[in-house]
Formats: C-alpha cells, sequence, structure tokens
C-alpha cells in the first residue's frame, strides 16, 4: 500500500463511527408477492437468496471457501465472475521488521510517559520504534475468472443462492425457453472450486472462460481443455513481492466441444459442463517462499478431474456438514422470511423476523468453516475474501480486536478444528517475536507482538504509536490457548501449545516496569487500543486492557505448569508479579476506568471498548462475583452508547449477553441488523467489509443462549423477549459439554448435556427453582444431583452419555432472574440512569427501613411478593419496556409493586396464559417523588430519597400496588407494557420491582 493510501486508511480508522466515515446506506424494496424458492425452504431458510445478480457489486456476490481458496460468485445471467483468492498470496515477501534503535530508546520513553509528555514520548517511539518498514503488508487478490455467455435480454425467473446447509452458491435463470443452472462450491477434500453448468435442453451451453488479475500476471493454455494465469504477487512497503502463485481452469464437457488456446477456453453447445479450478502458491511458511506452486496446481487439478463431478460434490457435503451440522437454531419463522436476503436486512428494524438471528448465527459459522481449516492461513480481517491489491487496513491481522473476536465462536459454537490455524500463528510468532523483544525491549527471554501481523508474521509497532504502541497482542492471542483448552480438555494440545504461552509470559516478567507514584508493575510505553485519553495522546503506562489480559496470561501460564507439572518456579514468579499488577478501579463516573488514573477519553463514543475485555471475553467481571465491577462494568457501556462499528456493535453484542440483559444484546443484533452496518450480502461493515462483525455477531447470539465463563452452565442467561420460545442444539460449555435447550414462554422446558468427561457439572438455569429432574436418556436412571442456589445445581455425570434436565411444577422466577432492563435504587449508585435518569434516587437502604429487604417477603393486598434479592447498588428493578417476564402459576389475582418517574405513567400489558389465550390489561401507578398520590395504593413509603453526591433528602417516596384480575387458569408469562427503553432525564419510565400470584 503506498503511503498515501495508509494514511487514508489509518484516518478512517480514527475516525470509527464518526458521520464522516459512513456510507450512505443502500436500499431493497419488499415485494407484496415474495414467496421463498423451494431450495431456500428445503434448506430450512438456511440459505441467502436473492432475485437478481450482483452486477459489478462484490459486496452483492456470495462468498464460497474451503479455508484455503475462496471465490466470490456474482451470478449475472450474461457474464459470470469468480474473484479469487488464496489464503497465502499476500504482498511482499519475508523480511524482519524488527527495530534495532528501539532499546536504546526505551528508558527515555518511560521516563516521558512518567513525566505525563506523552506526545513527546510518541514522537520518540514514532523515530527509534517503529518498525522496518512502517507498515506491515497487504491480502491480496489472485485475480478474476470470467465467463462470457453473450446476451441476457428476457432472462427471467431468476434466483441466486447461498445455501449455508450445502456451502453451495446456485444461480438459475431462464432464457430464450431454457432454464439454466450454475452450481458452485469450494472443496476441502480435494481442493479445488467447482462449478457445474447445465440445462434443461441439449446443446444450449456456450461460453468464453478468460482469467485477468491486477497482479503482474501471464496468461496461457497449458492444454486443449485448460487455462493458466501464473503471477507474482505485489510489492508493497518497499519489500519485493515474493508469492509466486498458478491458477489453472480446466472445462470438461458432456456434448458440444471444449477448446483452450491464448488463454481463452472456448464451450460451444454443450449439454452440461464441470469447471474446476486449482491454485497453487509458492508459500511454505513465513521464512520460505520457495514452493513448487505449478506442481501443486497441477497435481490438484489432477486429482480432483479423476472423479465426476457428483463424487466431487458428495465428498464435499460431507466434509462440510460434519461441521456446519453440530449445532442447529430454531428461533421461529415469520413472513419475513419470505423476502429476499438484502430485503430483510433493509426492513429488519421495523418487522418481527426471528429467524434472521438465525441466519445471522449461522451465517458466522459458514464463514469461519470457510475460511479457517487445519493447515490453512487464519481468517485474516477480511476471512479469505478480497478483490484488491491494497485493501482496507490492508485486510491483515488486527490482533486489538479482530483477530481473537474471529475466533470467538470457534469452541463455543462446535467449531474447535478451526481454531487450529490460530495456533499454528501464534507459534510462528514466538519465532518470530522473541527478535522483536530482544532488539526492541532489550529482553533476555521471551516475545511480544504489537497490534498487528501478516502472512510474514512481522511482530514489530506498525503505523505509528498512536495505534500501534500496544504491547499486550501476543499475550492476548496466548491466552486463546488456555480457554480452547478448557474447552477440550486436550493435555497434548496444552503441552505443545504451552511454550508459546510461557514465552509471552517471560517477555513481561522482563520487561514490567513500577510505576513511580502508584508502585504497581505495568506495561510502559503501551496504550488502551486506538482511544486518546488527552489531546493526541493515547500512549501512556498500564491501561486496564493490559492489566486485565495479563492477569489471565499468567493466571494460565501458571495452571498450565500445574497441569503438565513443569516449571514450579516460573509458575511462582508468573503469580507474584500478577498480584502486583493494577487492580481494576471504578472512576468518579461510576465506570471501569480505562486508564491507571481517572482520565476521561476524548471520544466519549468511541468504537473501543477495551477495559471491558474483562467482562467479555474474559471472566473477572462477573454478576455474581464481582457486583461493584459488575454493575460499573453497565456504567461504561452506558457512558459509551450503544453506536459503533459493525465489529464495536458485535462485541457490545457479547457485553451485553455478559450483562445477562437479553433484550439489550437483541437491540445491538438489531443496530447490527442495517443497511449501514451490513452489506446485501450479509458481510459485516465497519464500513467498509471487516468480517470480525460477522463472528463476534455469531459469538454473542451463543452466548445469549449459554454460558460457562464463570465455571458453571448457564441455560438462557440472556435469552431476549424476541425470542419467546425456540430450540438450539450443539452448543459447548468449557469443561467439555455439549447442551441443546429446548425453551417456551421465555423459560426452557429440557437441557441436554453430554459431557466429554466424567466429574461434576455445575448448572445454572431459572427452571431449576423447582423440582428438578435429571435423568440419564439411555436407561432413564436418575443422575446424582446436589442444590448450591435456588437455580444452581451440581450434576455427576459420566463421560459420553447424555443427561436430561426438567422441571416439573416450577415456582415463578424472582424478578431479577427475569430482568432483561433494569434500573438502580442505591444510596451508593446516584449516577444518571440509576433510577430516574437525573441522578435521584428511591434508596434501597430506605426501603429496606420501610420493610423491603433484599430477598424479603412483602404482602399487600393478599399478594405476597419477594423483594429482589440484589445486594446494594445491583439492578433491583425492572423498567417496563415491552419484555416478556415468566411469570407462571394459577391465581385470582396478578400483583405488582412499582412506580413512575417523572410523572404517572400507564400502558397496555398482557397476560400470556399455558393454554395460549392472552389477556390485556391497562397498568398505571404515579411518580414516585411524595406522596402517596392519588390514584394509586401506596405499598411501601420509603423514609427518604437519595439525591447526587449521597444527599439524602428527607421527602418521601413511594411505590405502588396494582392487582390485576386474572382468569381461573395457569398463568405462562406477563408482557410488559411498553413504556420507555431506559431511564433518562424528563423520560417518563415505570419501574417494577416485584410481580406475583395471589388469591
Amino acid at each position: 500500500m503506498s503511503d498515501l493510501t495508509r494514511r487514508q486508511a489509518l484516518k478512517i480508522g480514527a475516525a470509527g463511527a464518526g458521520g464522516a466515515l459512513l456510507p450512505v446506506p443502500w436500499t431493497a424494496v419488499a415485494r407484496a408477492d415474495s414467496v421463498a424458492p423451494p431450495q431456500v425452504l428445503a434448506a430450512g431458510d438456511l440459505a441467502l437468496w436473492y432475485d437478481e445478480g450482483a452486477g459489478t457489486d462484490w459486496l452483492r456476490a456470495l462468498p464460497i471457501g474451503n479455508g484455503r481458496l475462496g471465490a466470490m460468485v456474482f451470478g449475472n445471467v450474461d457474464t459470470e465472475r469468480l474473484q479469487l483468492n488464496e489464503d497465502t498470496v499476500w504482498a511482499g515477501g519475508p523480511h524482519d521488521p524488527s527495530n534495532p534503535r528501539g532499546a536504546g530508546a526505551l528508558a527515555e520513553i518511560r521516563r516521558l510517559v512518567n513525566a505525563n509528555q506523552w506526545t513527546q514520548a510518541q514522537d520518540l517511539i514514532n523515530q527509534t520504534m517503529m518498525g522496518n518498514p512502517g507498515g506491515q503488508l497487504a491480502y491480496q487478490t489472485v485475480g478474476n475468472l470470467r465467463l462470457a455467455f453473450g446476451s441476457a435480454s428476457g432472462a427471467s425467473q431468476y434466483d441466486r443462492t447461498l445455501d449455508l446447509t450445502t456451502a453451495t452458491v446456485t444461480t438459475t435463470y431462464v432464457l430464450n425457453g431454457v432454464r439454466h443452472q450454475r452450481e458452485v462450491f469450494a472443496s476441502a477434500p480435494d481442493q479445488v472450486i467447482a462449478m457445474r453448468l447445465t440445462a434443461d435442453r441439449t446443446g444450449s451451453i456456450s461460453f468464453t472462460a478468460t482469467f485477468d488479475s491486477p497482479q503482474r500476471t501471464t496468461v496461457s493454455s497449458p492444454d486443449g481443455t485448460t487455462i493458466g494465469l501464473d503471477g507474482v504477487s505485489g510489492n508493497m512497503e518497499g519489500v519485493t513481492g515474493a508469492v509466486r502463485f498458478l491458477a489453472l481452469a480446466n472445462a470438461t464437457v458432456s456434448g458440444g466441444s471444449v477448446s483452450s488456446s491464448g488463454g481463452t477456453l472456448r464451450v460451444t453447445n454443450a449439454n452440461s459442463v464441470t469447471l474446476l479450478i486449482s491454485i497453487g502458491s509458492s508459500y511454505v511458511n513465513y521464512r520460505n517462499v520457495g514452493g513448487d506452486y505449478q506442481g501443486i496446481a497441477r497435481q490438484r487439478l489432477t486429482a480432483a478431474r479423476a472423479s465426476s463431478y457428483d463424487q466431487l460434490r458428495s465428498r464435499h457435503v460431507a466434509d462440510y456438514q460434519a461441521l456446519f451440522g453440530r449445532v442447529t437454531l430454531d428461533l421461529g419463522r415469520t413472513s419475513a422470511a419470505d423476502q429476499t436476503t438484502d430485503v430483510r436486512i433493509a426492513q429488519h428494524n421495523s418487522v418481527n423476523d426471528p429467524q434472521f438471528s438465525t441466519l445471522l448465527f449461522q451465517y458466522g459459522r459458514y464463514l469461519l468453516i470457510s475460511s479457517s481449516r487445519p493447515g490453512t492461513q487464519p481468517a485474516n480481517l477480511q476471512g479469505i475474501w478480497n478483490d484488491s491489491l491494497a485493501p482496507a487496513w490492508d485486510s491483515k491481522y488486527t490482533i486489538n480486536a479482530n483477530l481473537p473476536m474471529n475466533y470467538w465462536p470457534a469452541n463455543t459454537t462446535n467449531l474447535a478444528e478451526c481454531h487450529n490455524p490460530v495456533f499454528d500463528m501464534v507459534r510462528d510468532l514466538a519465532v518470530a517475536g522473541a527478535r522483536t523483544a530482544q532488539v526492541q525491549y532489550g529482553a533476555a527471554s521471551g516475545w511480544v507482538t504489537h497490534h498487528n501481523t501478516d502472512a510474514w508474521r512481522a511482530t514489530a509497532v506498525v503505523d505509528g504509536a498512536f495505534w500501534g504502541m500496544w504491547q499486550t497482542g501476543g499475550a492476548w492471542l496466548s491466552t486463546l490457548i488456555w480457554d480452547h483448552y478448557l474447552f477440550n480438555g486436550d493435555i497434548e494440545f496444552l503441552r505443545t501449545n504451552y511454550p508459546a504461552m510461557k514465552g509471552a509470559a517471560q517477555f513481561f516478567l522482563n520487561t514490567l516496569v513500577t510505576e513511580p507514584t502508584l508502585g504497581y508493575l505495568v506495561t510502559n510505553p503501551s496504550n488502551s487500543p486506538e482511544l486518546s485519553h488527552h489531546a493526541n495522546a493515547s500512549v501512556c503506562a498500564g491501561p486496564t486492557m493490559d492489566n486485565q489480559i495479563l492477569r489471565d496470561l499468567f493466571d494460565a501460564c501458571a495452571r498450565a505448569s500445574e497441569i503438565l507439572n513443569v516449571d514450579s518456579t516460573f509458575r511462582a514468579q508468573v503469580r507474584a508479579t500478577r498480584d502486583r499488577l493494577p487492580p481494576m478501579k471504578i472512576g468518579s463516573r461510576g465506570n471501569i476506568m480505562e486508564w491507571l488514573y481517572d482520565w476521561v477519553e476524548t471520544e466519549p463514543n468511541h468504537r473501543h471498548i477495551s477495559h471491558l475485555y474483562g467482562l467479555a471475553p474474559s471472566n473477572q467481571i462477573t454478576k455474581r462475583g464481582t457486583p461493584q465491577l459488575f454493575e460499573a462494568a453497565r456504567r461504561t457501556l452506558a457512558l459509551r452508547g450503544d453506536d459503533g462499528t459493525g465489529w464495536s456493535l458485535a462485541w457490545k453484542i457479547n457485553f451485553w449477553a455478559r450483562m445477562e440483559e437479553g433484550k439489550r444484546a437483541h437491540d445491538l443484533i438489531r443496530y447490527l441488523a442495517t443497511t449501514a452496518r451490513l452489506a446485501p450480502n450479509m458481510f459485516d461493515l465497519h464500513p467498509p467489509f471487516q468480517i470480525d462483525g460477522n463472528f463476534g455477531a455469531t459469538a454473542g447470539i451463543a452466548e445469549m443462549l449459554l454460558q460457562s465463563h464463570t465455571g458453571e452452565l448457564h441455560v438462557l442467561p440472556a435469552l431476549p423477549p424476541a425470542w419467546p420460545s425456540g430450540r438450539v442444539t450443539g452448543l459447548r460449555g468449557r469443561g467439555g459439554h455439549t447442551v441443546g435447550i429446548t425453551w417456551a414462554s421465555g423459560l426452557a422446558t429440557e437441557i441436554l448435556i453430554r459431557p466429554d468427561r466424567a466429574g461434576t457439572v455445575r448448572l445454572r438455569s431459572r427452571i431449576l427453582t423447582g423440582t428438578v429432574t435429571v435423568v440419564d436418556t439411555a436407561d432413564g436412571t436418575a443422575a446424582r444431583t446436589t442444590r448450591i442456589e435456588s437455580d444452581l445445581i451440581d450434576v455427576t455425570v459420566q463421560a459420553g452419555r447424555t443427561y436430561r434436565v426438567t422441571s416439573s411444577g416450577a415456582t415463578t422466577p424472582t424478578l431479577e432472574q427475569s430482568f432483561s432492563n433494569v434500573g438502580i435504587t442505591s444510596d451508593s449508585n446516584t449516577n444518571v440512569g440509576n433510577f430516574d435518569g437525573g441522578g435521584a434516587s428511591l434508596s434501597a437502604q430506605a426501603l429496606a427501613q420501610a420493610g423491603a429487604s433484599p430477598g424479603g417477603t412483602v404482602s399487600r393486598n393478599g399478594v405476597n411478593f419477594r423483594w429482589p434479592n440484589v445486594s446494594s447498588g445491583a439492578a433491583d428493578n425492572a423498567i417496563a419496556s415491552g419484555q416478556t417476564i415468566g411469570v407462571t402459576g394459577t391465581g385470582s389475582t396478578l400483583g405488582f409493586l412499582l412506580t413512575g418517574t417523572y410523572g404517572a405513567v400507564s400502558g397496555t400489558g398482557t397476560v400470556v396464559y399455558a393454554d395460549g389465550t392472552r389477556q390485556t390489561f391497562t397498568l398505571s401507578t404515579p411518580d414516585w417523588y411524595g406522596g402517596p398520590h392519588s390514584g394509586g395504593t401506596a405499598a411501601i413509603v420509603s423514609a427518604y430519597q437519595n439525591r447526587p453526591n449521597n444527599a439524602r433528602q428527607a421527602t418521601a417516596a413511594c411505590i405502588y400496588y396494582v392487582g390485576v384480575a386474572l382468569q381461573s387458569k395457569a398463568v405462562a408469562s406477563v408482557v410488559l407494557p411498553n413504556i420507555s427503553a431506559r431511564p433518562a432525564t424528563n423520560v417518563p419510565t415505570m419501574h417494577i420491582f416485584a410481580i406475583a400470584i395471589g388469591g
């Protein structure tokens, strides 16, 4: 990439979610008579489909891939274009970017940082620590194979689909009375891209096929049925392009004729055609580009030609489905799924389309299978799909978000094999990064990688100190090793990869320094990714994200060394060093502090929320383990806001899932599913295209359904009201458990657990508050269970057996278990948004004095309520925003304890009975301030209110009772009125503290 292009890319990166970055959103108009084609219905709606070709728009083409080879299929009637990629075709060649000037300048850089001379430190970093070259190299396209068919005039009955169940793109249309079909897939078993062209009239298929490329290439006709494209990757950043590649395309025809000359393939009057594409690359590894690329291309083509198309397709489908078929998800279907995929994206926020969330989830799994297989390169910033020599951000590996996020769904959605390329890369980086650690930091041992890397495993600081001076890229990647082990329990995997983990930790044992004011061990220099803490200054010491990552890394190394029974001295050292890292702290705004000091970020709505790494993907901030930090994380999310780039929205889905707030997580799915954030082909848009948003969304949906980061399987922790019923199979939890869940009316009805290993499974679910039955499905015998909490049990299990968990006579779940939108009342929490949006709180402490103590029983008008059993400062009321609460039971009265803010509030709610019938009712309450007020029955009158700065105000505040008459039949759930999304100044809001059935 030229320097100008690089500066433009960095400007895009710095702009984040700024309005100037966003393109004009594309549009699509719904058809009144639209019906999903039979092939889409046959795939269970797991297909992208369109009623027109992609034209020239790459973001309307459909991706196929086998991990190594990728193609974008355009599906135009007159000209088919396959835009081709091979995952090792990168600009440049082997080189060492380490800058030996770095170590000598490090002491002065640290002094400047400690003296708060951050921009001067950045200047010195730019002068002495930047890699050579100062940028990394780009992933590049191979080129295109174009099939020219002639005029498309008069074509009709057009359909174009990507079937996620078979990983196949199909284009069908009728032209001049003849039905044509093209089918394309990328085969992992046979390492070719295969296309089959058929027609329902003999002799109807004629076309010419040619290669073209922006690379330095030559075209040829190696034989009478084959064309070739021989080329070399581009020069970049002063590094000569050194990856040689050969693409071959061969046609076999039934009927008609085929010929090749001068680089043009001609098919005339054929009945059917099988077109096979093979690509070989000279890239062997990041230090060797001397591979036999021509022999690879020819051998794979020859081998594939020995099989029929049906055999190739059968092997491809079997191989693919062995991975894709491990997880199923059903969230229900509405008529919205009868529209084309682009229309579904365009109208997603105005219709009820739960199946689109299923499609988005499975599309991410499809893309991971298609771009990351054992032995391939990891999925890069665009997976393996790129049509440029100079793509945005070079389409490389951005470690401060993109690369880890790409692999978040690998374990949870049962695609463990697809994770392997990352571990291969980490082992490479451990070698390349050792050189950088030595010459740029003077580290005696260990290795380092900064915020980006590429096919050449470059590990130095790049792109400028503001973005690139982040030390913990290798540390974050190393934590993926430990997390993968937690899922699979594979000792040999851990043994193989432990040296890389250890080396990552050793670097920091060598380079952490004491922060002179606070006395903690810190990274210096580093940054909180891509965000300035003062004007034009990101470089600092000990940012929160670094400390969180290092805490995970040190813990993982210590645990791994115990399991492997090695390195006891090293183990003690990392544990002692971990204990000297800065702890997470809560700032003056009630937020998690992003830096060592309580600085206010210069961009309040910045796309990165790096200091919540401790919430997700890590487990250092949890609802039950660290409640104060948990609420500070919620405050942090509120301050940053819900907007962001595509990948940022995807990370926020995961954040809100970990907050166990399903509605908020689903809101982020809806924000992502817009024309500004998804392309017509469902590629995630930063913008432009970045695939981490696709993978992050898939991971987030999985987290909404199953979590395992706290040592327990938490079933449906963040189920949104938009998915009241559904079923999922095949999700994976840490500890080696495969989990299936069926639910209705927002509550699980059956949980299936298949453990890999014998032992104890800790299970959390709302259904466990009733009478629990756990049986071995093979013989019906009861499993041994131990109740830990009202919704938490231990189950003793044997490896390889399946256990069914059901509950009968389940009690109504407590309100805090049903929360999907919450408020806070507390003397210790009067920040904006805690209760009335303006910092005034109906104090939890005062309510306890009035008899509403956490977990206590409150009886009003013959209805017994249980007050939320939460600590002061935690969420203790539901904000009525249309969510479904899993209230069950039979009685004459449905009771509420509630109050309003910013005036009296009223809205329509719904009782959903077990027989499916519904009853609407009006729910009204006076304002909380003062009173009691007329128009409501006071239930609890507190002695005082709390105001900002902990100013207790001797003015009464009220919570009211409302009773709704019920029919004499079982209640399944209650839908609250849709009053307001969250507390905000001057916004009328209804707060509900308890719901119960009585009488």
